[in-house]
């Protein structure tokens, strides 16, 4: 039987990092009212705070939607695992912590492009109101913001081993992927605050959760738009623990459930492709052929090798080693366990000709664990599978593009998630340069007396096409889905939202989340989605105009 209906100026589904942000910002205001609506729970589980615990969370089924993908056609058919938060944060808190803007041209592309209002210069200052940055306040980095920006501890050897090897093999030094030279091998900026992850959830939401005009609802599973007159969208149907419920809004709906979820459940709601809406018996409200369209991802590939000496991160593959470093970090924030550990990586070019970076890279000093897939991450440890390193690369703008569809009128079922990695020509040749890349930094004779065997991918691995059939047979996702519901010009067909994130041809609904973003940033993506957040939060506040 259904609930009572309770109402708010804003419901917010989804409470990732947009979510999140957004309900912090608007309850700043005392006399506006939030909805914050969650299908997982509260991120009440300590081990979730735990940075290397990472590597495990996100490869089981806790606190995640464990989408999978249909059969790829240029990775030989494979089905990849898609990780996406299923808690309060999202999957800023079951996910890595590396800060990554992107870079300047990627804002500055997009307003070449015709979207007003949202050249790098234009979103600087968003950023920096979201930052507490390590590097102190400056043009560039912003302090006293809720969210935790710090340096990692670089106090495996390994690290400087890198860093060295890549200026050995030609790459310049940064000490900012932020500054005005981020070309280069250097040290990543994490969202961690004293050995401790820091997601949407505890930067933006805890504080928030005590205003009394803010409401969060979760185990609350989105199921449509409540529909009003006029094209207006009033509210949202949610199921919670067996309840159907509707949450009406006010003023307006705001979607921040994802690159997967937000398409989702505007096609579940009548706005979408009219043909393939009504395949699926669906009115149609809006024919809006962009929803779920212009998918994109970052596609990585590892290069790995046997170490030759015990000073990787391996030897916490041993149950106890392991739960001291976890119990470390949890009393005192201390200890491996306390950093996310690929502390360093680099920006490089797949062509001397470039003027820009296209690949970004990071460094573990430990063999990958990508081959896991646990139920729950409480179950034993991997055994012991000897020590190593690897260096992982991806394209940071690919030209391919995939897409979002549904796989039944059921809002409970998950939709078909069709990336469409390397349909782009173009795409191969630049992942290719980049596994050589990685390859020539660790031939350099800093590595020497590190440097083991070559496990993957292997030394019998060396013409292009050899190197061409190994990344169809290993690439794998690096989790930065965006762009399934892109801002764009008022001329463009495929553009749902406007250049407010208002969806086109509704009244009372914006979707603020990394399908918002008109094209993937070059870098991991959660930092744009607060920018982009915040700046959303500004303008429904009447503070701000784009």
């Amino acid at each position: 039987m259904p609930t009572a209906d309770v109402s708010a100026d804003y419901v917010i589904v989804g409470a990732g990092p947009a979510g999140c942000a957004l309900a912090a910002r608007l309850t700043e205001d005392a006399g506006c009212t939030v909805l914050l609506v969650e299908a997982g729970g509260r991120d009440w589980n300590p081990l979730l705070s735990v940075p290397l615990m990472t590597g495990l969370i996100l490869r089981s089924a806790y606190a995640n939607w464990s989408y999978v993908t249909e059969a790829e056609p240029q990775l030989n058919g494979r089905r990849l695992h898609w990780a996406r938060g299923r808690v309060l944060g999202g999957s800023t808190s079951i996910h890595g912590m590396v800060y990554m803007r992107g870079l300047p041209l990627d804002f500055d592309q997009w307003a070449a492009e015709g979207l007003r209002g949202w050249s790098y210069a234009e979103v600087l200052p968003y950023f920096l109101r979201s930052e507490n940055s390590h590097r102190g306040a400056s043009a560039r980095h912003g302090v006293g913001g809720p969210l935790q920006v710090s340096a990692g501890r670089l106090e495996n050897p390994l690290f400087q081993v890198y860093l060295q090897a890549a200026a050995q093999a030609g790459h310049p030094l940064t000490d900012d992927f932020a500054g005005p030279q981020p070309h280069g091998a250097g040290c990543y900026d994490f969202t961690i605050r004293n050995g401790r992850r820091v997601s949407g959830s505890t930067a933006f939401l805890r504080g928030a959760m005590a205003r009394p005009n803010l409401r969060v609802l979760t185990r609350a599973q989105a199921l449509g738009l409540q529909w009003g007159s006029g094209g207006r969208v009033e509210g949202v149907h949610v199921l919670q623990r067996g309840q159907r419920q509707t949450l009406r809004a006010d003023r307006e709906v705001l979607l921040c459930g994802g690159a997967v979820n937000s398409p989702q459940l505007l096609m579940l709601s009548g706005i979408g492709p009219a043909d393939a809406l009504r395949a699926h018996r669906l009115p149609v409200q809006v024919d809006l052929p962009g929803v779920g369209q212009s998918l994109q991802d970052h596609l990585l590939v590892r290069v790995d090798h046997r170490a030759l000496h015990g000073a990787t991160l391996d030897r916490l593959r041993r149950i106890d080693r392991a739960a001291w470093a976890v119990l470390r970090a949890l009393l005192w924030g201390k200890g491996p366990a306390s950093s996310f550990p690929l502390e360093v990586g680099g920006l490089y070019k797949s062509s001397a000709d470039l003027t820009e970076p296209d690949l970004q890279s990071h460094f573990l000093p430990a063999l990958s664990s990508a081959s896991l897939r646990l139920p729950y991450f409480s179950k034993v440890l991997p055994q012991d599978r000897g020590a190593g390193f690897f260096s992982n690369v991806f394209q940071l703008r690919p030209n391919s593009v995939g897409s979002i569809e549904l796989a039944s009128d059921d809002p409970l079922a998950h939709p078909r998630i069709r990336p469409n990695y390397l349909s782009a020509p173009e795409d191969l040749p630049v992942l290719r340069e980049g596994v050589k890349r990685l390859r020539e930094i660790f031939r350099q004779a800093a590595f020497d007396r590190w440097r083991g065997p070559e496990l993957s991918p292997g030394p019998d691995v060396k013409t292009d096409a050899q190197i061409d059939a190994w990344i169809r047979a290993n690439a794998d996702t690096v989790y930065h889905p965006t762009s399934s519901c892109r801002m764009g010009r008022d001329d463009d067909p495929m553009a749902v939202l406007d250049n407010q994130c208002r969806v086109r041809g509704v009244q009372g609904l914006r979707v603020v989340d990394a399908s918002s973003l008109p094209r993937v940033t070059s870098g991991n993506t959660a930092a744009p989605v607060y920018m982009l957040a915040e700046r959303i939060a500004e303008v429904l506040r009447g503070r701000a105009t784009i």
